[in-house]
């Protein structure tokens, strides 16, 4: 199985980039191709033999990442898998290709493999990082709904059948918009935890449109993919947990604004998922309402 990676970068990390890019070329087994993405910046310098391509300007994360894919043949069909790895990761551990691709032999139905993200210092996981509800222990592996965007494996059939990331989305839920499709098309996602990405403890809310997207793209998410009786359900338990959270006042102003514009704002293309896919998510514990 030949793999290629995808890394986009601001260029403003090259030390962590150039530590990310020895550890890829340090994997196990074939040699993998790397793409580098200059999303609206220049590209750092890098070794010989990594491609680069600088945008004009900034993408987002999505379309970024889509860029990188197409890189690769339409589809990425020049390879058979595809890492996306963030530009302040580490794969600490050389085997981590060759497990991806003894995961993909050995499961003709699987898709999409998300790594664990634990912090280099401590080895901890956080919780968001774990793509299930029941996410208090990171070190069991299982079938997830979703999965983490620097941090995977995909097979490039699924780019292929369902499209890429969601360019217009830039930033936030664009992964869980890939996987529902995914999953609809009959592809499933494992979370490995002996898959391993080393990366910085951070929160989400550091990025400054954070509110905004996550609001306004937890909308889109539902309008481009649920069955119509289940949008204002999702929707409106998002809604409900959002208050329970009690966000800061500049903060749940931003989440309105993102709100309502998810409601008047085009979505893109509208791809109701099958109720049998609905009933899949739910039998592996994340109904899409919750």
């Amino acid at each position: 199985m030949k793999l290629g990676a995808v890394i986009i970068t601001m260029g403003n990390r090259p030390a962590e980039l150039r530590a990310l890019l020895d550890s890829v070329a340090l994997q196990d087994g074939d040699r993998i191709e790397v793409v580098v993405v200059g999303n609206g910046a220049p590209v750092p310098d890098v070794p010989p033999g990594v491609r680069t391509v600088e945008l004009p300007e900034n993408l987002g994360i999505p379309g970024g990442r889509n860029v990188g894919i197409e890189a690769f043949g339409p589809s990425g069909a020049d390879v058979d898998a595809l890492l996306f790895l963030d530009d302040d990761g580490l794969l600490p551990n050389t085997d981590t290709a060759e497990l991806c691709r003894q995961a993909f032999d050995a499961d003709p139905e699987l898709g999409i493999i998300t790594f664990r993200i634990a912090d280099p210092e401590t080895g901890a996981t956080q919780r968001r990082h774990v793509p299930r509800l029941r996410a208090s222990d990171p070190m069991r592996s299982s079938r997830v709904t979703t999965f983490l965007g620097g941090a995977n494996a995909v097979r490039t059939r699924v780019f292929a059948e369902v499209g890429g990331l969601p360019a217009d989305f830039f930033y936030a839920h664009e992964e869980t918009d890939l996987a529902w499709r995914a999953l609809d098309a009959g592809w499933m996602i494992d979370y490995r935890a002996d898959m391993v990405l080393n990366h910085p403890t951070t929160a989400p809310s550091r990025h400054a449109v954070y509110h905004r997207m996550v609001a306004r793209n937890r909308v889109w998410l539902a309008r481009r993919n649920l069955p119509a009786p289940l949008v204002p359900v999702y929707v409106g338990v998002w809604l409900l947990l959002t208050l329970v959270r009690k966000p800061s006042g500049p903060a749940l102003k931003a989440w309105f604004g993102g709100f309502r514009e998810g409601w008047t704002t085009p979505c893109g293309p509208r791809r109701p998922m099958r109720w049998r896919t609905v009933w899949r998510l739910t039998r592996l514990g994340r109904p899409p309402v919750i």
